[in-house]
């Protein structure tokens, strides 16, 4: 149990760190935030990719009374759901209207309160790196009450604007191993990315989900990031690390993937079923993850360079699936239902893959009736039209330009 002067203590010595902070780069989400009246606002996205830092561009653009509060702090270690009250005095207290939390996800209840703040005609931001811990308390209480937006680290734009450089196949190979991670971006320290990986599975998953063999949990880790790319499936990793069911692999995977260190993309098949019992295909949520990471002794440069791919894509498109028929394409994009685009991804296409590549992503047009489709290689360029279907292929550079929205 806190005191409200403890509370308004932390709340004191938080704002002033938080407030000498820089600002600085300017995220291209802070443009996209979406605010509504009686609508909390919620970011979530992997550790370290710059929520606190969009929060405050956030707060001196537009909220400077605001109150911030990081729940994630070690004097608050023991809030409870009946410190709430006594948070909401010190709020009423300091009579501002514009509230800012941080990771409130690790306290007990918090979706209660933060819907009795809405009724009471606050405004809520709050962050947090575990998507599925915040979406299962949202769908429960806060049911259209809430607005959700991801934040991942720099995209490529962001990359190439925050160390400003040209738009060329240099940059490209420099963003394939250095990925979005800010600090990592500016330092290139191996141990951002370690700490990053640490914190993660200790904080985010070993201790969220009492996961006790964590030595398993570290190596099953480390086999998947080093696997980027490639098809993984708990069945056939059963017995690995450790770790004798495949249920337990399962539920693994979706604690890597809820706290946005790894993610899963499915086959595509109008069955459920299918889709669960097929392997997926696994990729890293940064590539400078996999660069500091995987334990590898090759470049693995077209993996990663599918994973590139993979993480423009993402960003706007929350379900992708690969695809299987004859031949194999890399990405289909679903949207309200409906496959609306086909991606293949080629590092270098050659004598050797261009009909393996060429047919796989045409077959996948014909299943759903698609008039383009996209091959995305490094740096070629090409144009084939066929039976009234039409396949660019363009460097990476030229589709990373592209708006995801008009991917």
């Amino acid at each position: 149990m806190f005191r409200q002067a403890e509370i308004a203590s932390v709340i004191n010595t938080q704002r002033v760190a938080f407030l000498e902070q820089e600002t600085g780069f300017e995220r291209n989400a802070l443009r996209n935030i979406p605010i509504i009246d009686s609508f909390a606002t919620i970011i979530t996205g992997i550790r370290r990719c710059g929520k606190s830092t969009l929060l405050l561009q956030l707060l001196r653009r537009d909220y400077g009374e605001a109150i911030y509060l990081n729940f994630d702090d070690i004097r608050l270690s023991g809030f409870e759901t009946g410190d709430f009250t006594r948070l909401h005095q010190e709020i009423t207290d300091r009579g501002t209207q514009v509230l800012f939390f941080d990771e409130i996800q690790i306290v007990d209840g918090w979706e209660k309160y933060v819907s009795q703040l809405l009724r009471e005609g606050y405004r809520v931001f709050i962050t947090g790196s575990n998507a599925s811990m915040l979406s299962v308390e949202l769908g429960t209480h806060l049911t259209g009450r809430h607005l959700s937006v991801e934040l991942f680290p720099f995209s490529y734009a962001e990359f190439l604007a925050f160390k400003t450089l040209s738009d060329d196949e240099q940059s490209v190979t420099e963003y394939l191993t250095t990925g979005g991670i800010p600090e990592y971006v500016k330092t290139k320290h191996p141990a951002v990315l370690h700490a990053l990986v640490d914190d993660i599975l200790m904080r985010d998953i070993a201790i969220r989900y009492s996961v006790r063999d964590v030595a398993s949990l570290r190596q099953l880790t480390a086999y998947l990031i080093t696997n980027t790319g490639n098809l993984v499936s708990a069945n056939k990793l059963a017995g690995m690390f450790g770790i004798k069911a495949a249920s337990t692999f399962l539920e693994y995977f979706s604690y890597l993937k809820d706290a946005y260190l790894l993610d899963f993309v499915p086959m595509f098949s109008d069955s459920l079923k299918a889709q669960a019992r097929n392997p997926k295909k696994v990729y890293a949520m940064d590539l400078g993850i996999y660069t500091e990471n995987a334990i590898s002794l090759s470049e693995n440069t077209g993996r990663r360079f599918e994973n590139l791919i993979f993480l423009h894509l993402r960003r706007r498109h929350k379900q992708l699936f690969y695809y299987k028929g004859k031949g194999e394409c890399d990405f289909v994009v679903m949207e309200k239902e409906k496959i609306v685009s086909a991606i293949q991804v080629c590092y270098t296409i050659n004598d050797e893959n261009f009909q393996r590549e060429y047919h796989g992503l045409v077959g996948a047009m014909r299943a759903f009736g698609l008039s383009e489709g996209v091959i995305v290689t490094f740096n070629q360029n090409d144009l084939f039209e066929q039976d009234g279907m039409t396949v660019k292929m363009i460097p990476a550079n030229e589709f990373l330009k592209q708006s995801p929205d008009t991917v």
